[in-house]
């Protein structure tokens, strides 16, 4: 990831903010300028819960080149009580206790080391409710 990108997408990535329209209540991951509910263009910023419910998810066998020493992985779309969705890996559970609609929620982790300097990449990623 290139540094300035890296940088303006930290506050979604590191704290989970969303921005929530003023006028209407729509909360959107990553920010937009205009609401495409209302076509408002003030939004607060939010932070996102931490409890999600898992929508959908698949079991991935032939992954990406920096991700063949993770295969087989499950990558899922979950869903914030804000209605915000998003797609990350599922990891510390069984595949086969893997349930639509199941309780998740979302930690920050390592995501891959990036070329010869090792560069590390944190995001989330969807774990099993403690």
């Amino acid at each position: 990831m290139f540094p300035a990108r890296y940088a303006r997408e930290m506050p979604h990535r590191y704290r989970l903010e969303a921005h929530k329209c003023k006028q209407c209540g729509k909360v959107f991951v990553p920010r937009r300028e205009i609401c495409d509910k209302c076509g408002a263009t003030e939004f607060e910023v939010i932070r996102l819960s931490d409890r999600v419910k898992l929508v959908t998810y698949t079991i991935i066998h032939t992954p990406a080149s920096q991700f063949k020493d993770q295969s087989p992985y499950a990558l899922g779309i979950c869903e914030f009580p804000e209605g915000v969705r998003l797609t990350a890996q599922v990891v510390d559970i069984d595949f086969a206790d893997l349930k639509t609609g199941m309780d998740l929620q979302v930690e920050f982790r390592r995501i891959q080391t990036d070329g010869h300097e090792g560069i590390l990449s944190y995001g989330y990623k969807f774990v099993p409710v403690i």
